[in-house]
């Protein structure tokens, strides 16, 4: 099998990152990068919930492609009711015949609490679980067109009139993705669920040696094969088009990979590596609001442990040197300027779709 090859449907800048704002891409916007980037050969095309909601992007790329698989990557789970996810997803499975992959994550207790003003009522794992369950339960009903229940300990759903009952559709039942850093979202995932979206703080060394294990054990617990499961790494990129621009490009993953290494749920990665301290501090500096200082601590060791680097022409053989075994699916977060140079892009995702995996 070869590796699968996706891209962010509009990619974040880094500036973003850095706590400098954000642009506003209207539908134009999403519509032209969706066919640009189908036209490019891209198996999957994501949306991500960075300031913007994920959904209605994917409605829009649905319109204008007729290849490619769209997928959130990814929605935060907990804000969102199983019931209004599940039909949003239904929806989109239809309205995209059959290519809509439901990415969804739980965030962390803060995010949830403090930014989308929503209840953090139990340990985020168990939760997930339930979430998953619902959900499963109400695609079910809705192909059924009747109530299949699901009595869990954070999530019951036990009615549903024939009024509100969406109904079937062609295609098969919209996949599930979890995004995942530790290992009983791993785990859940390898049970439960059909792919498994790996922040892109998950070194490849972490993903091979913690992530991998802990999928092929919910997989086998669930009484099925681990190859069942996409694998979907998404690792820093630090490149360029030139050996200069690479310096360059290096100072800015520095940022991206300070901004997610300053969050504690993700620090099972840096204490893996030994660097615990370095955890430490960038939660204070992000507490502190030094997200411009943050990234002078991430140290050239650490950025060749997180991040593909090199110029442009390099980066296909960066991914045959250090993906195979850890992915199905490699997703590619490039720079604005790389985007546009459509022939290189092109070369790149052939070369990439050349690989086995």
């Amino acid at each position: 099998m070869s590796l699968k090859v996706e891209t962010i449907l509009l990619s974040l800048e880094a500036d973003q990152y850095a706590g400098k704002g954000q642009a506003a891409p209207g539908i134009a916007d999403y519509a032209k990068a969706a066919r640009e980037m189908e036209s490019l050969g891209f198996d999957h095309l994501t949306t991500a919930e960075a300031g913007h909601d994920p959904f209605l992007p994917v409605a829009i790329a649905a319109e204008h492609t007729e290849r490619v698989k769209l997928a959130t990557n990814v929605a935060i789970a907990f804000p969102r009711s199983p019931m209004v996810t599940a039909q949003l997803a239904w929806d989109l499975q239809n309205y995209t015949k059959g290519r809509f992959q439901l990415g969804i994550g739980t965030q962390v207790k803060g995010h949830n609490e403090r930014r989308y003003a929503a209840p953090w009522t139990a340990a985020p794992g168990p939760r997930l679980r339930d979430y998953v369950g619902c959900l499963r339960a109400m695609f079910a009903s809705f192909a059924s067109g009747k109530t299949e229940s699901f009595e869990g300990e954070h999530y019951q759903f036990t009615m549903l009139p024939p009024f509100f009952n969406p109904g079937p559709i062609e295609y098969a039942t919209p996949p599930i993705h979890l995004a995942a850093v530790n290992k009983y979202m791993t785990r859940l995932c390898g049970e439960m669920c059909d792919g498994l979206r790996l922040h892109p703080i998950a070194t490849l060394k972490y993903t091979k040696e913690i992530l991998l294990p802990t999928i092929e054990a919910g997989a086998k617990k669930a009484g099925r094969p681990v190859s069942d499961i996409e694998i979907i790494g998404a690792p820093f990129l630090a490149i360029a088009p030139d050996e200069a621009g690479v310096e360059k490009a290096k100072a800015e993953t520095r940022q991206r990979i300070s901004f997610y290494a300053s969050t504690r749920t993700y620090h099972s990665v840096l204490n893996f590596h030994g660097w615990e301290e370095v955890g430490a501090k960038l939660h204070q500096y992000s507490v502190e609001g030094k997200w411009a200082e943050m990234p002078g601590l991430i140290t050239d060791e650490m950025l060749d442990e997180f991040a593909l680097i090199g110029t442009y022409d390099q980066l296909a053989q960066q991914v045959a040197d250090r993906c195979p075994g850890a992915f199905t699916t490699v997703m590619l977060d490039m720079p604005h300027d790389l985007r546009r140079d459509k022939d290189r892009v092109k070369d790149i995702v052939r070369d990439i779709k050349a690989i086995k995996a």
